[in-house]
């Protein structure tokens, strides 16, 4: 009925869900992952690598966004546009030895990556578990 009712104007069409916003770093530079290392030691990093012309990407950023629940106290987030900053995506699969997916979600903790999951496997990393 979603569809139809925005199309024809049902009583909810324009009741959008807000999505709470999340607490992202934008990863524009090879220094910043240096930086992302530094701080996996003293609480977890997490790098969500998105393309923003794949609508998969889209889709699990969207359903990652409705479930992600840590604050800025327990762990950075950020976000890379691999399509804009293709140089850092190369280095970050370089400097944490994981080979390039996308989407792709890496957990960093003490200059490693413990966890990293790509495509609908990204909704089911519970990132409380590396808190």
């Amino acid at each position: 009925m979603g569809l139809f009712n925005s199309f024809f104007g049902g009583k909810n069409s324009d009741e959008k869900k807000e999505i709470a916003a999340l607490p992202w770093i934008a990863l524009t530079s090879l220094d910043q992952l240096e930086e992302v290392g530094k701080k996996s030691n003293g609480k977890p990093q997490f790098i969500f690598k998105h393309s923003t012309t794949c609508g998969i990407s889209r889709m699990v950023m969207n359903t990652f966004k409705q479930t992600y629940d840590l604050s800025k106290d327990q762990a950075d987030l950020y976000y890379l546009d691999l399509h804009s900053y293709r140089e850092v995506s190369n280095e970050v699969g370089r400097k944490f030895q994981v080979i390039h997916q996308s989407p792709q979600l890496l957990v960093i903790k003490n200059g490693t990556a413990v966890a990293h999951a790509s495509h609908g496997e990204i909704n089911e990393v519970q990132v409380a578990t590396f808190i």
